[in-house]
């Protein structure tokens, strides 16, 4: 009988254990972080970065005319090419981002499958099927994004046009009723693509990795197989959830004491900078702007790659647990999981081993 999602946490959880710690080799612990983190692992296994908007750097008094000075002659287009250039920047580092990361989710899946991570020698070999997984992924997003639009955009469309937007007091029960009846569907909406991403990723990418497929002939297989088994899977996805936010909580509360760790020396330091660059007469302009974000930029990259250091073992976890699952389902996953023993060989030069004729019968017993 296959393994429940119950079954499989403590064989996941060897796994784990064996490849991170017997040996302990920090050449590839490293280069699980960084997979792990270009894979995506940290936000879709439930490690969740700890949101910094509420950070507030410290202030002295007059640092903040430092940017009046320099912005004051400076032409506005300035900062509108600068934005513009950001944006698509932003887009185009966005879709590499995607690419790198479908590619780096099969990396993953051959590392905790052979509990051995080879950047180089995956990245080359798997560059096939992380198109394909790309395509799926920028087709996922732009659906996503499309129903979104739509879902949003037809109820205040509707409201605009039978005024309740115009006179909103007059309307208050419609739209209190509508705006709930609204966030309920964005809710069910963005649960229902969150499931299909994670059961994509979990059991379509091994699909494509073991067997050469796409991503529509993988899902088909998995639907047979989930009609089959509703109760199996429906069980997976659930206890995943639970172990998604017991790896958050106690992830997140690491993750913010390295956040304050590296970002209150950082915040003196920023500080430092600018009231160093005013006693120098030096102001915001585009050129300091920019090479703020940049240092921002490092920072940021610094700080995601050393919560992915910590979050290694839950990076090996998930996929491992998504393999021992699907492998007691998936046949060709199986035999690579657990493959046989190799057949005893005798050496050509060898000779037979000698006949043995069978046992002969125990005579009858003497009648009387």
């Amino acid at each position: 009988m296959p393994f429940s999602a119950v079954d499989t946490i403590s064989p996941a959880f060897e796994h784990t254990k064996r490849q991170l710690l017997h040996p302990f080799r920090i050449s590839q612990w490293t280069r699980l972080a960084l997979v792990g983190l270009l894979a995506g692992e940290l936000s879709s296994g439930g490690c969740k970065v700890p949101n910094l908007s509420n950070f507030n750097i410290p202030r002295r008094p007059g640092t903040e005319h430092f940017l009046a000075p320099g912005l004051a002659g400076t032409d506005p287009m300035l900062f509108v090419g600068l934005i513009a250039v950001l944006v698509v920047a932003g887009l185009v580092l966005g879709i590499l981002l995607m690419y790198v990361s479908s590619v780096m989710r099969f990396i993953l899946f051959d590392s905790v499958l052979a509990k051995e991570c080879h950047i180089r020698q995956g990245w080359s070999r798997r560059q096939g099927p992380g198109l394909r997984y790309f395509i799926w992924k920028l087709l996922y997003s732009l659906a996503t994004f499309g129903v979104l639009i739509v879902l949003v955009g037809i109820p205040l469309g509707f409201a605009f046009a039978v005024g309740w937007l115009t006179d909103p007091k007059q309307h208050v029960v419609a739209l209190v009723l509508g705006g709930i009846a609204l966030f309920f569907a964005l809710v069910i909406f963005l649960i229902a693509m969150s499931v299909i991403y994670v059961l994509t990723k979990d059991f379509v990418v091994p699909q494509m990795a073991l067997e050469n497929i796409g991503v529509m002939e993988g899902w088909r297989r998995l639907w047979t197989m989930m009609k089959a088994e509703k109760g199996g899977y429906a069980g997976y996805v659930g206890m995943k959830i639970v172990l998604a936010l017991g790896a958050a909580i106690v992830l997140g509360i690491i993750g913010f004491i390295v956040a304050l760790i590296i970002l209150i020396p950082a915040a003196g330091v920023a500080v430092a900078a600018v009231l160093g660059g005013k006693a120098a007469g030096l102001s915001w302009t585009v050129a300091t702007i920019t090479l703020a974000l940049v240092a921002g930029s490092v920072l940021l990259m610094v700080f995601l790659f050393v919560t992915s250091m910590i979050a290694v073992p839950a990076i090996v976890f998930f996929p491992a647990y998504s393999i021992y699952f699907f492998a007691a389902r998936y046949p060709a996953l199986n035999a690579v999981l657990y493959p046989a023993p190799p057949a005893p060989q005798i050496s050509p030069g060898a000779p037979p081993p000698p006949f043995e004729p069978p046992p002969l019968p125990p005579a009858p017993a003497p009648a009387g």
